[in-house]
């Protein structure tokens, strides 16, 4: 079995530069959704946010994806393809991007990924309510990884507060789960967003994982279209998914997709952020 990627605090800082372009990238992307846009303008305003940043695509050509970002709608769970659809009022709208930045010492790829959930204008309550547990759950499980010793705990942390908070009035997708991020945009270990019995592999300095839930207000059961790759809910009912990459260090913790390495949100979770060291 492969190992899980150790990267040095130099690497981990190549991570950190193209997790901030594809921070700013979703920016662009969350701030062009609005009613009456299409999800390949959203798009085009992210692929132009990268070229103006000097990034480039992990999304666009893997496995012949045609596009830089996934625009997943209502009940599109993941892998949404950007086309002709035009957002519309009470819309969810998860957008899922990445980059990736090329160190030119080594010719290594360095990659970022990262997902938002955007409320398309007036939105129902239960829209709402659903991003914002999304969202959280995502904050909880980055949290854990903190003082984790096993990956698997960061899903036992996930799938607790959704429990805490919402009782079983949503789904935790189980077919499609976070996972380990470096040289490569999808790496080892898996990285489940639910509790599970073998919590996997000791979590060292020098790992990166991407954390991503996905809940829905229905059943978890999935399908996928005739595309062959957007992911939807069986039963239609409304899918949500945020997503960050988090570096574990030998001092901390640091989310490589947010502006300030998710200071703000851990603080509230009493967890300090620490940047990458130097050496």
């Amino acid at each position: 079995m492969a190992r899980v990627e150790i990267k040095t605090n130099a690497q981990l800082a190549h991570m950190s530069r193209a997790g901030l372009i594809t921070s700013r990238a979703l920016d662009a992307a969350v701030a062009a959704a609005q009613p009456g846009v299409s999800t390949a303008e959203i798009n085009r305003v992210f692929e132009e946010s990268l070229q103006e940043q000097g990034g480039i695509s992990n999304f666009y050509g893997y496995y012949d994806y045609p596009a830089s970002i996934c625009t997943s709608v209502n009940h599109e769970v993941v892998h949404g393809i950007p086309g002709d659809y035009r957002l519309k009022e009470g819309d969810i709208l998860s957008i899922d991007g990445g980059a990736y930045i090329i160190d030119p010492a080594t010719g290594k790829q360095w990659h970022g990924d990262s997902a938002r959930t955007v409320l398309v204008g007036e939105v129902s309550q239960e829209r709402r309510e659903l991003s914002e547990i999304t969202r959280a759950a995502m904050w909880h499980g980055i949290a854990a990884l903190a003082t984790a010793k096993k990956v698997g705990e960061v899903g036992v942390a996930i799938e607790g507060f959704v429990r805490e908070q919402a009782g079983d009035k949503y789904g935790i997708i189980e077919d499609y789960v976070g996972h380990g991020i470096g040289t490569q945009m999808h790496m080892r270990p898996d990285v489940l967003n639910y509790a599970a019995r073998d919590l996997g592999p000791k979590i060292k300095p020098g790992m990166a994982f991407a954390i991503e839930p996905m809940l829905v207000t229905g059943g978890i059961a999935t399908r996928v279209l005739q595309d062959d790759w957007t992911v939807v809910t069986a039963d239609g009912s409304d899918a949500c998914q945020w997503e960050h990459s988090v570096a574990v260090h030998r001092d901390g913790i640091w989310v490589l997709t947010a502006q300030d390495g998710g200071a703000k949100e851990l603080a509230e979770l009493g967890v300090e952020v620490r940047e990458i060291p130097a050496d």
